[in-house]
């Protein structure tokens, strides 16, 4: 049965990526030799939407209050692609990682899967 999820961020530069999960996320890794480091993430859901997106998956980082968390990755260099915007589902913004990657941040507002 499956047991996990393993997540692919590509990226024009994987180094500065990872340096971002692991110094300003602060997420534990492994490292499988040569700087390749496995990250372990926060809990995780998953959701299937009507319509396309780019190669059918799109990721979110999920938190608790949306303006505090700017806050903390806006003072670490992070930049916020746009405003956040109120949604029937939460509050939503995108933040750009160093790599280039556009990656949704968004403060739920409905039930959450991962605390069954």
């Amino acid at each position: 049965m499956i047991n996990a999820v393993h997540m692919i961020l590509f990226s024009e530069n994987p180094a500065a990526d990872r340096a971002f999960l692991r110094d300003v996320l602060g997420y534990p890794y492994v490292d499988t030799g040569h700087d390749w480091l496995i990250f372990k993430l926060p809990p995780a859901e998953a959701g299937v939407h009507p319509g396309q997106g780019a190669d059918g998956v799109a990721m979110y980082f999920l938190c608790d209050d949306i303006d505090a968390t700017l806050a903390e990755l806006t003072a670490a260099g992070v930049e916020t692609l746009r405003p956040v915007s109120k949604e029937d589902w939460g509050l939503a913004t995108a933040i750009k990682l160093p790599g280039g990657a556009q990656v949704g941040l968004y403060q739920p507002l409905h039930a959450l899967a991962y605390e069954l």
